[in-house]
């Protein structure tokens, strides 16, 4: 089967299609950064860096499979608090209709964060899919359920033209935990004493609570930041900014971008090029590869 990645990023999405089996032929997206990333790790695929929105979808190489992971900024809660105005990473979700229409793939694979459900134009995006012969399939899905080391939620949409969409079922896999990559003579370590009072006080609270002397925490923010979290568990959610810190006794240092590589899932030999801001952005802003390889394999199954 023949697949195109749509808002491809750093390829977490192609490289669980690969490990399925499926040739992906082409991939788009708007930054140049993410665009190297992807063609160094997937030198044989056609690479297209220009906004999706405004690609015309005939200029795409046949395909079966259409892959998608719009924007999220826009749903996510990560973002803050919603501003009134028109949020135009929202409106990336449309392209998966408009490629669709024109291209007619068989099936249909789209990848966002649970609150893309409560997107007000969500019924109206489904319906779209809907009103062009797909049956869908809705999900959400746990990324550490598929053995990623990271507690990861999204929602993952299936689509069969003309037949019915392939349900997606979770593998429960056992958890990994996060002490799983952690590498403790790795990165820059600093006292804890030197840092805010805001971070010392969210350490004591984190050995008050019972996580010993070694644990993984945000850097700043509300949940685990206001408790830390276990080694014994996944990660949480790693997003597009660096806030993962680790603690160790009296030190305590940012993830390294290895580890931080390690808890998306990507094989070890995998390359995210620029410097540290684009790797995190980049791997905080892809598809957990397990994830992708599992959910791409159902689909082959149904087809």
């Amino acid at each position: 089967m023949k697949a195109v990645d749509l808002f491809a990023g750093a390829g977490g999405l192609t490289t669980g299609a690969v490990q399925a089996g499926v040739q992906v032929v082409a991939c788009v997206n708007h930054w140049p950064r993410a665009v190297e990333t992807h063609a160094l790790n997937h030198p044989n695929v056609i690479h297209r860096c220009q906004d999706v929105a405004l690609m015309d979808p005939r200029d795409l190489p046949a395909h079966e499979l259409l892959m998608a992971a719009p924007a999220c900024q826009g749903h996510s809660p990560a973002r803050g608090k919603d501003r009134p105005h028109h949020d135009a990473s929202r409106a990336t979700a449309w392209a998966v209709v408009d490629v669709a229409e024109v291209t007619r793939p068989r099936w249909l694979l789209v990848e966002n964060v649970p609150a893309l459900l409560k997107w007000k134009l969500f019924s109206a995006w489904e319906r779209a899919l809907v009103l062009l012969g797909y049956h869908l399939s809705i999900q959400v899905l746990n990324a550490a359920d598929f053995a990623v080391p990271q507690f990861r939620e999204r929602v993952i949409i299936a689509g069969g033209l003309g037949r019915r969409a392939p349900r997606l079922i979770s593998p429960g896999l056992q958890h990994v935990p996060a002490r799983s990559f952690m590498d403790w003579s790795a990165g820059t370590w600093r006292p804890v004493a030197e840092k805010v009072e805001a971070t010392r006080n969210r350490v004591a609270r984190a050995r008050r609570d019972g996580h010993g002397e070694r644990f993984v925490m945000p850097y700043y923010g509300s949940g685990s930041g206001e408790t830390g979290r276990s080694l014994d568990r996944p990660l949480g959610t790693v997003p597009a900014a660096d806030v993962w810190a680790a603690v160790d006794g009296e030190r305590m240092r940012m993830l390294t971008v290895t580890e931080l590589q390690a808890a998306m899932g990507f094989p070890a030999d995998y390359r995210v090029l620029g410097d540290r801001a684009d790797v995190t952005k980049q791997l905080g802003n892809a598809v957990c590869p397990p994830m992708a390889r599992e959910v791409v394999r159902q689909v082959l199954e149904a087809a």
